[in-house]
Parts: structure tokens; sequence; C-alpha cells
């Protein structure tokens, strides 16, 4: 298996990015995908040569084709990991093509940095909330523009003007009846330029986007037929699974394989640096192996190690400077001159992302290519990781990218990729790499823990003049891109939200103190800096509000004046959750609001808090401005997803670290909400006519600083390190 030519080179500005009917047997159409802060697109519109033939053009993987029977294959820039992102790019293209969804084919997009890259996120990659925001004109485009060029097509057959034909359902229609499938009209139309002016349809005249549709993986995942790596099968495959160092930093020392190797199945064991596999006919003697194993670790710098020093070292690191994120007016001089201060601290906890589906990787090296089958949401880092493993050229590694069972930003990471290769280098056979839910746990790439510091100034009506907050805790960017972080260290990361708050204040100075990460890998987790911030920041205001006994709805909406689409979700909310209605004693309801993803929410949570701490959840209510909405159904699925996601954690989740080691090991002591314990989310979506915003992190973003402000006004308690468990509460 050969991958195909990716090479970009200039074509024509009229022609935009279109190759002839021999180049795949039908029309092709191509994105015009961002890349290093502007369209790709752009470049060629703006600076391409007028007339240069578009034979140059062989991108081929980068476009949107349509074949002779009228079936319309979309090379897909995002994979699917369950949020419906695929579905909603395909939506804009069959929106624009006038076709149904039943007509697309998706393709998975292959490593190709500078044509797949995100805008957004400045790398090949999905995550960030960015799949419909960053691709909402440019996949229109493509379809409009393959649509224009097909009426054209019959238009010169029938010898009538354009303006007098229209698409609808894959065929083009004339005045008099006159009707032509897309099939019948590709090869005409591949030889036509395309339009300089490519105008997309006005939203009332959208069929499918803003309304209910059907996700495309529903059906595979209903009926078995989907595929995800853990359910791959290879011709000549192997199974394996591995054991790590159960220290960061420790390497392998010797390993004792006698009992693994009598264990029937088992092929072979195979040693890396820091690592043992065990390679078996089956799963099953592939994990009984790698149990079976003795190994004698070096264990390293890291084995004294623990949460509680980890966590001295994040709190001293709080009275240094740091690296200014944001700094406006005077707030020593207005925290001096205050009728009043407050002052608080809040913690957020490591945390594993506990993907459905571990960690799994089917790797083959082989002498002419490496070739893997995996979930990935960063191709390229995927391929790059290969082939500097196996000692090959990038060109040479062949990705082919999988459906995902969760993620959470876990699969930004490559490291399970890096140890399949490992161990495929050293057998003639493919193999398929599984880590046991035990492994995932403790070999993840953890949330960082943080705290955070906030002193501010309050005038003699209690009004905000402003305050200073200083985050401390490990800078992600600085592991996984380093090149992103500035020289005074600010990771813009972790101050994402916390930098430019939404509440209106004279004075403002957001610290950043970066603490180099020990005995942890850490990285990002759903809802990345927007859902570290929010925690901390919604947690304040709602202090600072009921410390001058004011309502903190009312309290917010006085500083949101410059943000009448962040009031606008308030309102809402406050009002479908009976904001101000009387409750009885023991109940409480608590509230938060912010702009993350580009999108604006506001969540209410109600409450019955216990005299031994037992909760129970009564209702959760989310309003949500996201700009114009894809599909209602996936953003109120996405929302309610999100939202219990981030509840979990709220609740239950934290990873704590003993001599060295993580000490939480499975779902038994790493708990998840269950169904028992979840309330309907409740999902309002204001009709907007923005431009998207992301959707699939908003809700885990929201979720922890509304419950927290839920129980302090229920029980008067208020917890400003989670989860809740940790303080003794628990779900009823």
């Amino acid at each position: 298996m050969s991958q195909p030519d990716t090479t970009l080179q200039s074509p024509s500005r009229r022609t935009l990015l279109k190759v002839g009917s021999l180049a795949l047997g039908g029309l092709v159409i191509g994105f015009t995908l961002p890349f290093a802060g502007r369209s790709f697109a752009e470049q060629v519109l703006n600076e391409g040569p007028e007339d240069q033939p578009m034979s140059n053009a062989t991108a081929l993987d980068a476009f949107i084709s349509i074949d002779r029977d009228g079936q319309v294959t979309f090379t897909v820039p995002k994979i699917e990991m369950g949020q419906g992102a695929q579905s909603g790019l395909a939506v804009m293209v069959a929106e624009e093509l006038e076709i149904g969804l039943e007509q697309i084919t998706l393709k998975e997009a292959p490593p190709n940095e500078q044509i797949y890259n995100d805008k957004l996120l400045n790398f090949q990659a999905t995550g960030g909330s960015t799949s419909i925001r960053s691709n909402w004109e440019p996949l229109r485009q493509a379809g409009a523009a393959a649509r224009l060029l097909l009426i054209q097509a019959a238009a010169q057959r029938w010898q009538l003007g354009a303006d007098q034909l229209r698409a609808e359902n894959g065929r083009v229609l004339g005045p008099d009846g006159q009707s032509l499938g897309y099939g019948e009209l590709i090869e005409d139309a591949a030889k036509l330029p395309i339009p300089k002016d490519i105008p997309l349809k006005p939203a009332d005249q959208f069929r499918l986007i803003g309304k209910p549709t059907r996700r495309l993986d529903t059906p595979a995942k209903v009926d078995g037929t989907a595929r995800f790596t853990i359910d791959l099968v290879v011709p000549g495959m192997k199974y394996a699974s591995i054991r790590a160092c159960p220290v960061l930093g420790g390497t392998l020392r010797e390993v004792y394989e006698r009992a693994a190797r009598q264990i029937p199945g088992v092929i072979e064991v195979v040693r890396l640096d820091n690592a043992v596999a065990v390679i078996g006919e089956h799963t099953w003697a592939a994990f009984a192996g790698v149990r079976a194993l003795e190994i004698d670790w070096a264990l390293g710098d890291n084995a004294g190690i623990d949460s509680a020093q980890m966590e001295r070292e994040i709190r001293a690191a709080l009275d240094k400077p740091g690296a200014i994120a944001n700094e406006q007016g005077d707030i020593d001089a207005a925290l001096k001159d205050a009728a009043r201060t407050f002052e608080a601290e809040y913690e957020m906890p490591f945390l594993a992302h506990a993907a459905l589906e571990p960690m799994t990787c089917v790797a083959e090296v082989r002498a002419d290519a490496v070739e893997l089958w995996v979930g990935t949401q960063v191709p390229v880092r995927a391929q790059t990781a290969a082939a500097e493993v196996a000692g090959r050229p990038a060109e040479q590694v062949i990705v082919n990218n999988q459906l995902i069972g969760g993620a959470f930003g876990r699969r930004l990471e490559v490291d399970f990729i890096s140890q399949a290769v490992a161990i495929a280098a050293q057998v003639d056979y493919p193999i398929k790499l599984t880590w046991t839910r035990e492994e995932d746990t403790t070999h993840d790439m953890y949330r960082p823990h943080y705290i955070d510091r906030f002193a501010a100034a309050l005038d003699a009506e209690g009004r905000l003049q402003g305050w200073r907050h200083t985050i401390a805790g490990a800078s992600v960017l600085a592991r996984f891109a380093p090149e992103a972080v500035p020289e005074n260290g600010l990771d813009g990361d972790a101050v994402e939200v916390a930098m430019h708050p939404i509440y209106a204040m004279p004075n403002l100075r957001v610290n950043y103190v970066p603490v180099p990460p020990r005995a942890l890998h850490q990285s990002w987790w759903r809802g990345v800096g927007p859902l570290r911030s929010t925690y901390m920041l919604e947690s304040f205001i709602d202090e600072v509000a009921r410390s001058v006994e004011q309502d903190p709805v009312d309290y917010r909406m006085a500083l949101l004046g410059s943000h009448p689409r962040a009031q606008g979700v308030l309102r809402l909310a406050a009002e479908k959750a009976g904001w101000g209605e009387p409750l009885e004693a023991g109940h409480g309801r608590g509230v938060a609001v912010q702009e993350v993803f580009g999108s604006f929410l506001a969540t209410v949570v109600e409450l019955q808090v216990s005299e031994d701490k037992g909760i129970r959840l009564k209702r959760l209510v989310v309003a949500i401005d996201c700009g114009q909405v894809m599909n209602p159904v996936s953003v109120k699925s996405q929302i309610e997803g999100g939202t219990l996601f981030g509840l979990s954690a709220a609740l239950f989740n934290e990873i704590t670290v003993r001599e060295g080691r993580v000490e939480q090991t499975n779902f038994h002591d790493y708990r998840q909400l269950r169904i028992s314990d979840a309330p309907p989310v409740e999902t309002y979506i204001v009709e907007s006519r923005e431009a998207p915003g992301g959707v699939g992190e908003a809700g885990t973003a929201m979720i922890a600083p509304a419950l927290v402000n839920a129980l302090a006004a229920a029980n008067g308690t208020r917890i400003r390190r989670l989860p809740l468990a940790r303080a003794g509460y628990y779900v009823i």
C-alpha cells in the first residue's frame, strides 16, 4: 500500500484547486483549508499565476470528488471520536452542493500538515472544539464551487443561461423539465474554470444547516459494523500488551519471563528501554503473559516523589512573580485603596482521561514501509513518531486513521504509537498493542494540578474594581510545543479565559508561574485552558457576590455590559432554572457563565445536600449561544455528554502519587458518574447567525463551578479544591 502524492503547487487563480476528470475518474474540488494563519486558497487566489495549468495541482487527497455515479467522496480533515464532527462537516458540503447526506462517503485525511492545518490550532489535529468553526467557510465554498461547475456544464449542454438552472438532490434541473445527474456532468464540469466569485447560501435558504440531521457514524455504531482500532484484525497480526516502569524516568534492569512463556498462546517477550511487552496469539495470552512477568526496575530519581510534595512546589510558586499575561490599570493601588477586599485560592487536581477505548495501535514494520492502523488526533505527529522509532523517513510511514472510542485529549499524544512501532520492529509480522485498563490509568498523560490565587478590590457598594490573579501549574504547551512558548514561560493555554475575563473591571493583573512537572507526564484534558480557568473565575466571582450579599446572577449581569451574548445566555438559563424561586432547606442553585471555545454558555445546577454530605442532583440547565448551529440534536447531545463528563471529574476524580507511582488503577478507584446518578441535562440553544463556536468541550468547562456554587448556596460550605469526594461528599 502506497501513500498518495500530497505535494501542493500553485494552481490557477481562476480554477482555485481543481483537477481534470482523468485524475480520479470524476470531478475533484479542492479544500480552501487555512495554513499558517491564512488559507491556502487565499495564497493561491491572491498570489498564484493567472494561467498556470491545473495539471500541477496534485494534492488529490485534499479534495471533494464526485464519481460518474454521482457519489461524493469527502476527505475529512478531522477524525471522529464521538462528537459527530465529521457529520457536521459533511452537512456543510452537502448544503452547498445540494445533495443529501446519503450521497456522501467519508474518507479519513492522510497526514499532511500543509493541506490539513487547522488555522485555530496551527497544526493538523482534532481538538480544542475547532472542527466546525475552523472549516465553516472553506468547506461551504468547496461545495458551492462544485455546484456552480455542474450547473455551468449543464447550461452549456442545453445551451441555456446558468441563471435559468438550479441544483437539487444531486441533479441539475432546467426550466422545461430537463434533468441531469451530477455523475452525467462531471467530465464536462471538470474542464471548466471555477468562477471568481463563489456566493454562499443565505441562512434563510438552508436545507440542512441548523436542522436536525442524522449522524453518518450512527448506523455502523448501532449495528456493530463500525471498526475502532481495538476491533481491527490485520492479516498475519499478533496481539501485544505491555507493562512500563511504574515510575516516570525509570528503566528496565531485568525481566524474568519463564512464567509468561509457559502461558498457552504466548509467542514472544520483547524488551524496551523502560517497558516489557508480551506478544500472543490472542489478547488473553498477551494480557496474562504481562501479568506473569517478574520485572526488576531501576526506578530512578522520581521514586521518592508524592502528591504532597508536588502540591507544596506549586503552592510555593504562587509567591513568585511569573509572567504577566495581562495587566490594565493599577491593581496594587486599587487593592490598597479598596473599601474592602476579598481573597481566595482554588485548586484542581491531576486528572486521567479514562477513555472507554484504552490506548491501542496496530503497527507493521516492513522493508518498504511502516504502516499504522490507529485512532489519532494528530496524524502527522503519529507519522513523525513512527518514523523516528523505526529510523525511516516520514514519507515511508503510512497512517490509516481509525474511529476513536473516546479520547478527551489523550490521543493528542503518541507514546503508545512509539511503543507499538518499537515492538513491531523486533518481529516480522504486524502487532496490535492494547494497553490494559491498569496501564492506561497509571501511564496516562495527566491534566496538570493547578492552584490559583485571587485578590479582589471592591468599592463601598461592593462593586468590583479589579483583581489580581496568579496561576501556578505545569505548562503543557512547554512540553508539547516548546517553540510556541515565549522566553518568559507564558503558556497561552493555561491563561485562556483568565487572561481576558468577560467581566468589566478597570484594574487587572493576571500572572502565570510555570511549575516544571515531576513524576507525571502532563497533557491536555477535555476542556483544556477554558476548563481550568472557568472553575477558578466562576467560583471566585460567585464568592465575591455573596460576600457583599448580592444575588450571583444580578452581580454577574451588571459586569457583563460589553458582552450581550453572555448576558443573553445567563438570563435564559436563570429563567429556565427558576432562579430566584424559593427552595426548601438544604437545596441550592449555583450558576456559571463564560465565553469558551467561541461560544457563550451559562449553566445552572440545582441540588439537595444532606447533613452527612450526600448530594442529590436535581436539575442541570444549560443555555448556549454557539452561533450558527449545524445540527441542534448534536449540540444538545454534546452539551449533555460534556456536562456529565465534567461532573464526574468535579465529584469524584483525582490522580494521586505515592513513591513516584500513580495510586489509582481502574474505574473502581477512578470513578465515573453512573446512569443512576445523572439527572437530565436541559439544553436551550439561542438562535444565532453568528459564525459557529465550539461545542464539544464547552459543557465540560462549565459544570464544576456551577456545582460548587450550588453546594455553597445549599449548605453554606465553600469547596475550593476539587473533587467534592475529597471533602467527603457523595452522590445519593
